[in-house]
């Protein structure tokens, strides 16, 4: 194997020549004379400069939440008619814009719940099992309970959003977020 100038001006830590390294310094040779160490003020520097980074993204995260705060509370919207709504059927609805889809629940004769759809998991639809007392997340097997919203099986651990609802006559109405 014939060795270039460039390999021979380099120096193996040991001294040997080239020819008589093991294959894996021939294979990722290392002139340690031109090898560059990070100090460990480049390093704090470094360190420094990503947790400012994380430290600015999460002040973007708490603005952005103080904004959407001060917008102010959505707007009342008509849902459905209570005669339209048997006892124990349910209803998906937009609220308060049409991005966001809501389920509307009747438990009872006088008993109405609404809840945001989207899992707190990772925003699957959660489905309304009124039998079983429950809203079921197909995607990861989450449920959570009909009456409250809180979860109690699979991975969610936060609550499903609940819409505050009013009832003037016969018909239904989302008044905003409880």
């Amino acid at each position: 194997m014939k060795t270039s100038q460039d390999e021979m001006a380099r120096s193996s830590p040991d001294g040997r020549p080239w020819s008589e390294q093991p294959r894996w310094r021939q294979d990722f040779p290392v002139d340690f004379e031109q090898d560059e160490y990070v100090s460990r003020r480049d390093f704090t520097a470094f360190m420094v400069l990503v947790s400012g980074a994380f430290a600015v993204g999460q002040a973007w995260i708490v603005a952005q939440n103080y904004v959407r705060r001060r917008r102010g509370k959505p707007e009342i919207r008509e849902i459905a008619s209570l005669g339209a709504l048997a006892v124990g059927s349910s209803l998906t609805f937009h609220y308060p814009t049409e991005r966001e889809q809501c389920v509307l629940v009747r438990l009872g004769p006088d008993q109405l719940v609404a809840f945001d759809q989207a899992c707190t998991h990772l925003s699957c639809p959660v489905i309304p099992r009124v039998a079983e007392r429950r809203f079921e997340c197909p995607c990861h097997h989450g449920s959570f309970d009909l009456e409250s919203g809180q979860p109690t099986a699979g991975p969610p651990r936060r609550p499903l959003t609940r819409i505050q609802l009013a009832v003037t006559g016969d018909k239904v109405f989302a008044t905003g977020y409880a």
